[in-house]
C-alpha cells in the first residue's frame, strides 16, 4: 500500500481537467502533471493552475514549445524514470486503447479509461457504490460513461434494494459538449441513435449484476446534460415512499421537485452555478422525486445526468481502489464526496 499515489493525467479536456482538480483535492493523491497534444487556451488554464506540463508525444513536444507552453517533457519520460504510479487516461474515444498497448503496458503502470473506450479495454467496468471490491489492485478500470454511471446509480440502487424483474430506460442525450458547440451538433430535431438497445443498458449490466434492462437512446437539440426516463418492473410490489427511501441512502443521488421549481435541465445548471461548485459541476444525479409514479410492480421516474463531471468522483474511488489506499467502498465513497462537496441536497 502506497502512502500517496502518483497520478498523471492524459488528456486535458472535459473529463481530463476535473479530474486534475479533484486529484489536486486529496490528501492521498498527488498530481505529477497534466499530458495533453494541443497548445489552445485548456492547456494554457492547466499552466495557470501551475500544473506540470508534458507533451503526450514526441510530435506535440515540439509544437507545444513553439507555442511558449512550458513542457517538462513527454509522458513517455515521466514512465521511464518510474515518477508515475497511475494514469488517468481522458483522451477521445480509440486513444486510450493505443496508449495501453504502447505505453501502459510497456513500462507496467496502472491505467483508468473511460467510458468511450470498449469495455474489454480493462480489468473492470467501475461505478464505485456498485463494484468498488471488483477493482481492488488491479492494473486497469475502466470508469463507465456518465449514462451509464447514473443508471448504476440509479436503476441499480433500486435493484440492489428491492430487485429489478426488467428495465426501460430511454435516454434523451445533450448533442454536444458545450465547449465543442461551434463545430457540430443536432439544431430544431431530435435524432435517435440507430442501435435499440443501446449500449448504455449493456453497459450496465458489466456494472450491476443481474440487471435485466434495455435503453434506447435519443440526440437532442442541446448541451445542457442528459435527462433520463425510466420504467422499472419489480419482483413485488413497490411504493413511492419505498423508491423514495431507497434513493435517499444510495452515495450521489439527490431528489429534487418541479414543485420547487426545479423545471427542467436548464433548473439544474442554474443550482449548479447557484452552490458556487467549480464550473457550476453536480456530480450527484438528480432525481425527481414528486414525479414518481408507482402501480403495482412498476415504478415509473426520470432524472438528469451531469455529463462534464458525474464521472469524476468515480476516478478519485477507482485511484484508490486500485492503488489499495483504502479497501473499503463506503470509506472512499465519504472522502471523496466531502473533498469534492458532493451532498444528498442541492438545496
Amino acid at each position: 500500500m502506497k502512502a500517496k499515489a502518483r497520478v498523471l493525467v492524459m488528456g486535458y479536456g472535459v473529463i481530463g481537467k476535473r479530474v486534475a482538480d479533484a486529484v489536486s483535492l486529496q490528501d492521498d493523491m498527488s498530481l505529477v502533471g497534466v499530458s495533453d497534444v494541443s497548445s489552445d487556451w485548456r492547456v494554457k488554464m492547466a499552466m495557470k493552475k501551475g500544473y506540470p506540463i508534458y507533451a503526450a508525444t514526441a510530435e506535440a513536444l515540439s509544437k507545444m514549445r513553439a507555442a511558449g507552453i512550458p513542457v517538462q517533457g513527454t509522458a513517455e519520460d515521466l514512465l521511464k524514470q518510474g515518477a508515475v504510479d497511475l494514469i488517468v487516461d481522458a483522451t477521445p474515444k480509440d486513444i486510450g486503447a493505443r496508449n495501453k498497448e504502447g505505453l501502459y503496458k510497456k513500462y507496467g503502470v496502472k491505467a483508468i479509461f473511460q467510458g468511450g473506450e470498449k469495455a474489454n479495454i480493462a480489468d473492470v467496468s467501475f461505478v464505485a457504490q456498485r463494484n468498488y471490491e471488483k477493482a481492488l489492485g488491479k492494473q486497469f478500470v475502466r470508469v463507465v460513461s456518465c449514462n451509464t454511471t447514473a443508471i448504476s446509480r440509479v436503476v441499480g440502487g433500486l435493484h440492489e434494494a428491492f430487485g429489478i424483474k426488467k428495465a426501460r430506460v430511454t435516454l434523451v442525450r445533450r448533442a454536444v459538449d458545450v465547449w465543442e458547440s461551434h463545430e457540430s451538433g443536432v439544431m430544431n430535431t431530435v435524432v435517435p441513435e440507430t442501435k435499440i438497445p443501446s449500449h448504455q443498458g449493456e453497459d450496465a449490466k458489466t456494472v450491476v449484476e443481474g440487471l435485466n434492462i434495455i435503453s434506447i437512446a435519443l440526440k437532442g437539440s442541446h448541451n445542457l446534460y442528459h435527462l433520463h426516463t425510466g420504467y422499472l418492473e419489480f419482483n413485488s410490489p413497490i411504493k413511492v415512499e419505498e423508491a423514495f427511501e431507497a434513493l435517499m441512502k444510495e452515495p450521489r443521488v439527490v431528489l429534487v421537485r418541479s414543485s420547487d421549481g426545479v423545471m427542467g435541465l436548464n433548473s439544474l445548471v442554474e443550482i449548479g452555478r447557484d452552490l458556487g461548485r467549480p464550473r457550476g459541476d453536480i456530480f450527484e444525479v438528480p432525481v425527481w422525486s414528486d414525479l414518481m409514479k408507482a402501480e403495482g410492480n412498476e415504478l415509473y421516474l426520470m432524472w438528469a445526468t451531469g455529463n462534464e463531471s458525474i464521472v469524476i468522483p468515480e476516478n478519485i474511488d477507482a485511484i484508490r481502489a486500485m492503488m489499495l489506499l483504502e479497501e473499503d467502498a463506503r470509506k472512499s465513497i465519504e472522502k471523496t464526496d466531502k473533498s469534492l462537496g458532493i451532498t444528498k441536497s442541492l438545496y
